[in-house]
């Protein structure tokens, strides 16, 4: 395999934040000689995140072995996944905000055709559904684990207690129609089709729209770590990279 040089396009405290992190990891567990420092094995991990490379290219970029870089990557992306804020945690931090945005996405994975929990009939692909909650700004605040893309927004919802732990702190909340039923907190716009609407519901449902908008600036900012466009690994990982990316972008943002 042929090597050049390359680069990650992530803050260098973003590169000290998981360094730091790691080396108070490997004195904890009294870790000694390591192929890779802390400060390697963190950029090792960023570029595997944020660009999507995979391990043979990692290891042959960092000249180690395909399983050594596994067990890196795998390591730090399990450190940082325990760093990300529970939901009630971000609900509680959110509490002064004004409003909070809720939405899903779906992660994109490398699935056949077989694969049904997987498959989204929404986006016509098979993918994990994360939800995502934003503050009126659009910026993320917290991501969910993840569920197959079967799965719709308002079961996940509920089955993450997101729309309990919002009516319990009660923070209003904005969703799409997707939503319907959750009740709450959680506002969606007025039901009908727009030429049955009334004025007042037109208008409603415009000015709801302009704030639902601002949640694909959090959905960019979570796909701009390349490795969630496309997901070719286990799905009982992705809950862990997520969690790990949000960390992260929580870290260099705070």
């Amino acid at each position: 395999m042929l090597v050049y040089p390359s680069g990650v396009d992530v803050s260098s405290s973003t590169l000290r934040f998981l360094a730091q992190q790691l080396r108070r990891h490997r004195r904890a567990i009294g870790s000694r000689w390591r192929r890779l420092s802390a400060g390697r094995q963190a950029l090792l991990t960023l570029a595997h995140l944020r660009m999507g490379h995979t391990y043979a290219q990692l290891a042959a970029g960092f000249g180690i072995g395909t399983t050594t870089a596994y067990r890196y990557v795998t390591g730090a992306v399990d450190l940082l996944a325990a760093l990300a804020p529970s939901l009630i945690e971000a609900v509680r931090t959110a509490s002064a905000k004004a409003y909070l945005i809720l939405d899903g996405t779906l992660l994109p994975i490398d699935r056949i055709a077989a694969d049904r929990p997987f498959y989204s009939g929404k986006h016509k692909k098979h993918g994990m559904n994360v939800q995502i909650l934003t503050d009126p700004f659009g910026r993320l605040l917290w991501a969910s684990p993840a569920l197959p893309g079967a799965v719709h927004d308002i079961r996940v919802a509920r089955e993450h207690g997101i729309v309990d732990a919002l009516a319990e702190a009660d923070i209003p909340c904005r969703a799409d129609k997707g939503y319907r039923g959750a009740g709450g907190a959680v506002r969606i716009p007025c039901r009908g089709r727009w030429e049955t609407l009334s004025a007042g519901q037109q208008a409603v449902n415009r000015s709801h729209a302009k704030i639902r908008a601002l949640v694909e600036k959090a959905v960019a900012t979570l796909k701009s770590w390349r490795l969630l466009r496309k997901m070719r690994s286990s799905t009982t990982r992705i809950t862990n990279l997520v969690q790990a990316v949000l960390a992260l972008h929580l870290a260099s943002s705070g």
